[in-house]
Parts: C-alpha cells; structure tokens; sequence
C-alpha cells in the first residue's frame, strides 16, 4: 500500500512537471509570436497584397523605416482572410489554436478581432501595447502637423493646407475634410490657386465634409486645392479613399495613428 501511494505521488509530481513545462512552453512561443508580428513588416513587405510570403503585422514609416511594436491595420485583416493558412498551419503547426485582438485605447473604433472561436479550453494570453493605424495610409495632410498657406494666415491662429488633383482622381476618389467630433467650432475655407471668386469662411454642418463638389478646375486639367482652418492645429485631417469606401469609416480616429492593446490568446 505504501509503494503504491508513494508512486501516486510521483505520478502526479511527474504529471504537473510535464505541465508546468507545457505551460512555460506555450507562454515562450506566444511570446515569441507576439514580438515578431508587432516588429516584422513581414516577407516581402507587401505580403497581404501578394497573398504570398511570411506574415508581420508591423507598420513601414513614410521614410520606409520600420515602427517597432506597431501593427498595420491591412495586413491584420489580410492575415485574419487566410489565418488557418497563415496562422494556424503555417506558424504553430495546427497543434495549437489562437485568437487576436486589437483594442484601440481612447477612440470610437470598436475592438478587431480574428482567428478561432475559444471553446472554453484553457487559455494563454499575452499583450502587448502597440501604436496601429486603421486608415491612416488615406491621409493627404495631418492638420496636427505644420502646413503652408496661400493667404499668409498667421500659423499660430489658423491652420492652412494644400494638396494636388487632377481630373481625372475625382472620378475613382473621394476627397474629405474630416473633423474629430471636438472641433464644433472651426470654421474652413475651401479654394484652389486658381483664384476667379473670393471664398469666405464657412462652418460645418458635419465632422465629415465632402470636397469633390467644392473643387473648381475651370479650364484646367490640375487644380491645387488649398484648405484653411481659423484654428491652430486642430484634430482634422484631409483624406483620398477610393468611391467605394464604406462611409461608416468616415471617422476621424480612423485616420490617425492609434493606440491599441494586442492580444493573442492561445489554447490546445
């Protein structure tokens, strides 16, 4: 009887050592995924648009520098598209299943999630904090950023400015002025340099302000288009998105860089 109880015991030493190394296992390889998708554009960069190569979530700078922890809000719907594929087969070897998640900290934008359905298994979450875009590769000018002005406004009371169009970009784009839901009480002035008819300042009727109809080229085939605000660096931003962008994404936190938590939670 004494044999027997002491090899239950080791039995069951054995059974939560073997889990105790699953468990620091598990916690190690999410931990590794997590890290390499948040600071890896991915190979090639443009793997979402090729639907071929490795997948990385991090987002590609103007200057084409690389953002650390950050995540690319197209390449993270690109992978959830084909995240059996991408995800489940190809980095964990479908011996384990995952979910992500982005929350967008201090916004409007509602949490994004892909992968599989938690089946009520024990779970293995990590997080970490990463600067995200959404639609932010839209954005013709930031007005949090220092512009140029055609009117000589005085930069510390208004912010002014600009961007080129042809013709032929109002046909396959829309053109707004998009303002946070806070900035009730700037007003704007829409005109081109191509001055025929004195334009006045005008307030909005909305955060969301189209500019396609605001436009003149008269009889040119370009217009530089100048957009004034009689406010200093406010939350606004001038955006192109193609005809058939679902309008319920007009939103300015859409358009800026985010801050988000990213989870992954893992189960067998």
């Amino acid at each position: 009887m004494i044999s027997g109880i002491i090899l239950t015991n080791i039995e069951n030493s054995t059974e939560k050592i073997i889990k105790s190394q699953e468990n620091n296992n598990m916690e190690k390889l999410i931990a590794e995924v997590i890290d390499n998708l948040i600071n890896n554009p991915g190979t090639p960069e443009n793997w979402n648009e090729n639907k071929k190569g490795t997948p990385g979530l991090a987002i590609i700078n103007d200057e084409g520098q690389i953002i650390p922890n950050s995540i690319s809000y197209a390449k993270l719907i690109a992978l959830g598209n084909d995240y059996n594929k991408l995800v489940t087969q190809k980095i964990f070897n479908s011996k384990i299943k995952t979910q992500m998640e982005l929350q967008p900290q201090q916004s409007s934008i509602a949490s994004v999630k892909i992968g599989e359905t938690n089946t009520g298994n024990t779970i293995y979450s990590l997080t970490r904090l990463v600067k995200c875009d959404f639609y932010k590769k839209y954005v013709l000018k930031d007005y949090q950023n220092p512009g140029k002005c055609n009117r000589n406004h005085n930069q510390e009371e208004y912010s002014c400015d600009y961007f080129k169009i042809f013709k032929g970009n109002v046909k396959t784009s829309d053109y707004y002025l998009i303002l946070d839901n806070t900035e009730d009480d700037v007003k704007y002035i829409v005109e081109t340099t191509r001055v025929v008819k004195q334009k006045y300042w005008q307030s909005p009727t909305s955060d969301v302000i189209y500019l396609n109809n605001k436009i003149d080229f008269y009889d040119d085939t370009s217009a530089i288009v100048f957009v004034h605000l009689d406010k200093k660096n406010p939350k606004a931003v001038l955006v192109s998105v193609p005809k058939n962008f679902e309008k319920e994404y007009l939103e300015y936190d859409y358009f800026r860089t985010n801050d988000c938590q990213f989870i992954i939670q893992a189960w067998y």
